[in-house]
């Protein structure tokens, strides 16, 4: 018999090939939950549970891609993360400067460069990244960074609408596109993304938003409208859930809120986006998985639902 200091964690049970076995990363408890969600979210068919569960694909047959906001891993090292991406079976990865996912270091950034590269995963856009000084050697070398991990989509927390100007000098140079991302009604500057629509008219068209929809619908924005209303100026999306849209605590796994994800999904099929729908998973940061495991999960299974 175990003893109690013999007994796993639940996140124990999660960490990747280093630390544990794959056979215990996905446990039956947390699969039974999935394939439960997604039946109870569509009543569909065995065949489509199965294909959420067993690991399909996230963009066959649509122009969406599904991808990992790599603070949803915030607590856990790039070895650790890989491991999880291999077992959602999701290559592409919006990387942050946390942890060592994608150190602002040019030498670190190379290394982890390269265990993305030997471990099929794609970084396709990096943040959120922030412009706190108005100087051109601090915005440079945020480009800079980006452009040697090979990124085109800089996630942008905070620039000033007086720092657009500026930066709008090296997207041209660079040829790299910003999305500055809304952080609610927290936030001094950006509360939805309409607010950066009004801000980048009239500026280079690289210049767009990163839509959170948890935050843009706790500042009161209709989500879908707002896709539709942004439209080619759309260069990334950040998904989560909430039960309660006046509560920035009632966030939960994708699919057990109140967020419309089919009619976001129909939206930008409709503005005809071709880029990533990012998992933003930011509960529990300590023992993730389970949560992250069901939304991607329910997302897969509205993705087929629409094909």
């Amino acid at each position: 018999m175990r003893t109690a200091g013999h007994r796993m964690s639940k996140m124990q049970q999660w960490l990747p090939p280093a630390e544990m076995p794959m056979k215990n990363i996905c446990s039956r408890r947390n699969f039974v939950r999935t394939g439960a969600l997604v039946a109870a979210a569509f009543a569909a068919s065995k065949k489509v549970i199965a294909a959420a569960s067993e690991r399909v694909p996230a963009d066959e047959g649509s122009g969406i891609h599904l991808g990992l906001a790599s603070y949803t891993l915030r607590n856990f090292s790039r070895a650790q993360m890989i491991g999880f991406l291999k077992q959602l079976n999701v290559s592409a990865l919006n990387a942050k400067d946390v942890k060592d996912h994608l150190p602002m270091d040019s030498q670190q950034e190379a290394a982890a460069l390269a265990d993305y590269t030997a471990a099929g995963i794609k970084l396709h856009a990096a943040g959120t990244i922030y412009f706190a000084k108005d100087e051109d050697a601090d915005i440079r070398s945020k480009f800079e960074y980006c452009k040697r991990a090979g990124i085109g989509v800089i996630v942008a927390g905070d620039p000033t609408p007086e720092t657009l100007p500026r930066i709008e000098k090296f997207v041209k140079e660079y040829d790299l596109r910003i999305a500055i991302h809304n952080h609610g009604p927290e936030d001094k500057l950006w509360h939805s993304p309409l607010d950066v629509l009004k801000a980048v008219k009239g500026l280079d068209p690289r210049i767009g938003c990163c839509i959170d929809v948890g935050h843009a619908a706790r500042a009161g924005t209709d989500v879908v409208q707002a896709i539709h209303e942004v439209g080619a100026r759309v260069f990334n999306l950040h998904i989560k859930d909430l039960t309660n849209f006046q509560n920035k605590e009632s966030q939960v796994a994708v699919g057990e809120g109140i967020m419309p994800v089919k009619k976001i999904f129909e939206a930008l099929n409709a503005i005809k986006y071709k880029g990533f729908v990012d998992l933003e998973y930011e509960i529990h940061p300590d023992d993730p998985m389970a949560g992250v495991i069901e939304s991607i999960a329910y997302m897969r299974g509205v993705l087929a639902g629409m094909e």
